[in-house]
């Protein structure tokens, strides 16, 4: 049963990640820690190994659909780099405490981009290409590499929130179409991922390799599948699917912290 629920939970994350581009953490870290009786640390340590390969592997299948701006991806992530470094210490310091405000804003964030994705989807926005030719974006760039560091630091302090956060700067503040907001996010994500591990293996964080291996391996199966189906569909579609999603695990992940 233990091994069903490590599968079962590294598809659900790996969906999340290819279709609305989320850390796998919204869906791991609960459950590990709700229902399989992780430490929170530990947790957030295996939800984050998982987005390394499933981010990755879902950031090369939006990219040959030309759906990445690789230029300001990279800029943004540079900055969330350094966020995660600082949120994975700072985690570590508060890793033995209640759930924090933190958590619940990610929680709160979720729900409510959700059910904007429901109610006002994100049917426009510039592509890639478009987003390069146009002038006087400059002072947006700037602020949204500024927010990649609370995205990194959220990111490594709870464990989840940098894809949904991500989501928010790419499609509110850039005006991204939702599939490059998606495709550059776990972009990004594949990096933080990977310093994020590194960071909470560091500082301490106890795993077993096996139990990686099962959400790792099942993760990016999901993400496989979700991230060709995400490149194929209309972005109508997409605008409910990703709402429904984010409201779903919004509303399921603040009932588990509750309960818990």
């Amino acid at each position: 049963m233990e091994w069903l629920i490590y599968i079962l939970t590294g598809l659900s994350a790996g969906v999340v990640t290819g279709l609305a581009g989320l850390s796998a953490s919204v869906v791991v870290t609960p459950v590990l820690v709700s229902i399989s009786g992780w430490e929170s640390y530990d947790a957030v340590t295996v939800a984050l190994a998982a987005d390394i390969f499933s981010c990755l592997l879902s950031s090369y299948t939006y990219g040959k659909n030309k759906n990445i701006d690789l230029g300001r991806g990279l800029m943004i992530g540079v900055t969330a780099l350094a966020g995660t470094i600082a949120g994975s210490y700072f985690g570590y310091l508060f890793s033995q405490a209640q759930p924090n405000g933190l958590g619940y804003i990610a929680m709160v964030t979720t729900v409510l981009l959700g059910v904007k994705f429901l109610v006002k989807p994100v049917n426009g926005g510039l592509d890639a290409k478009g987003f390069a030719e146009q002038q006087g974006m400059g002072y947006k760039t700037f602020l949204a590499v500024f927010c990649g560091l609370f995205i990194g630091f959220v990111c490594g302090f709870t464990g989840s929130g940098g894809g949904i956060l991500m989501l928010t700067v790419f499609t509110l503040l850039l005006g991204y179409n939702l599939k490059v907001a998606v495709g550059t996010s776990t972009l990004i994500m594949t990096f933080v991922a990977l310093v994020g591990t590194i960071s909470h293996i560091t500082m301490g964080a106890h795993v077993e390799l096996r139990s990686i291996l099962a959400v790792v391996i099942a993760c990016i199966i999901g993400a496989l599948v979700a991230a060709r189906f995400a490149n194929k569909s209309d972005v109508k579609k997409l605008n409910r699917i990703i709402g429904f999603i984010l409201l779903a695990l919004g509303v399921l992940t603040t009932v588990i912290k509750m309960l818990a």
